[in-house]
């Protein structure tokens, strides 16, 4: 008799689940060509990380060629490189993760306060365009903005009475500000969106009450405004460690010059140049698979504390 009774209570919640997805079958539609991209070009290829174990073959195939273990992540810490491009690599995502993320907060916190609906969208779009810019145009009027003697700010040193022949893009001294100002010019406007929705969120009446309390307009902000977005920041930074390791291929690879190349090269670089360049598959997809690997255990312990800490996490 127990076992008649079972079948039926499995099946009740399989019904119900049913039902649901009839239910909601419109919303569901409108989510599945995001699944079947993320299927397609997530998922699938990640067959492909059996080349960090293989020694490949082209006429023998994944599949087909010999097993080599652990050999390409012994040769990469072993590498003379890995140091210098292990310390690059977190220096530079340290800053775009960590000296950048108050910028797009205080833009959008700036724009919350623009009253004038005109001038709001106006500035908005302007901020917007450059993430729309490849970072081939970028780092062109990067390279034409900083070129010695026709460039436009040697132009303005040498019209101030300076030396107007520096070649800022060779300099190792200016790589940093160069790459950092870039990011930012390109990146602030788009990620202001997303903090922007969060401040549209907060209860007005909080503010009302702030305003009856005596409390001026930065007190809001400080008081209201970041601790009601504090739950938007805390996901945004948990999701922005995983790429801790993985600082940006398309602006380093385009910036890079034989000045600052010792500072440029990260492992993004490092894995275009073995693995393509230098037909070593497999050795680039362990340098790869390194990089995932590590940036998924620095989200996962990150939303363990925050879930400790504060109650905001991503599960």
């Amino acid at each position: 008799m127990k076992q008649t009774n079972a079948a039926p209570a499995l099946q009740a919640p399989k019904r119900r689940l049913w039902k649901e997805i009839l239910k909601h079958r419109y919303l569901y539609m409108m989510v599945l060509p995001c699944i079947v991209f993320f299927i397609i070009f997530n998922y699938i290829p990640m067959g492909g990380l059996l080349l960090a174990f293989k020694d490949y073959k082209f006429n023998k195939g994944i599949l087909g060629s010999p097993w080599v273990g652990f050999d390409y992540f012994q040769t990469f810490f072993n590498s003379y490189q890995s140091g210098m491009l292990i310390k690059n690599t977190l220096i530079i995502s340290g800053m775009k993760l960590f000296l950048y993320l108050p910028f797009p907060i205080i833009l959008a916190l700036m724009f919350n306060e623009i009253r004038n609906k005109w001038f709001k969208n106006i500035s908005q779009s302007i901020l917007y365009l450059p993430h729309f810019i490849s970072w081939v145009v970028v780092v062109g009027l990067v390279q034409r903005i900083l070129a010695p003697d026709t460039g436009l700010l040697n132009q303005f040193i040498s019209g101030m009475g300076g030396d107007g022949s520096t070649f800022f893009m060779m300099e190792p001294d200016y790589f940093y500000q160069i790459m950092f100002g870039s990011h930012l010019w390109k990146s602030i406007g788009w990620d202001s969106i997303i903090y922007m929705a969060a401040i549209a969120g907060v209860n007005p009446d909080m503010y009302e009450a702030a305003k009856i309390d005596g409390a001026g307009k930065l007190r809001e902000v400080w008081s209201i405004t970041i601790p009601s977005i504090t739950p938007t920041i805390v996901i945004l930074f948990i999701l922005s460690l995983g790429n801790i390791l993985s600082a940006g291929f398309d602006q380093l690879y385009l910036l890079r010059t034989p000045g600052n190349m010792h500072l440029a090269d990260i492992l993004d670089t490092y894995i275009i140049q073995i693995g393509l360049q230098g037909g070593q598959y497999g050795y680039a997809t362990a340098v790869g698979m390194m990089q995932g690997v590590i940036g998924l255990i620095l989200v996962v312990l990150a939303n363990k504390i925050s879930r400790k800490v504060s109650d905001t996490a991503l599960w």
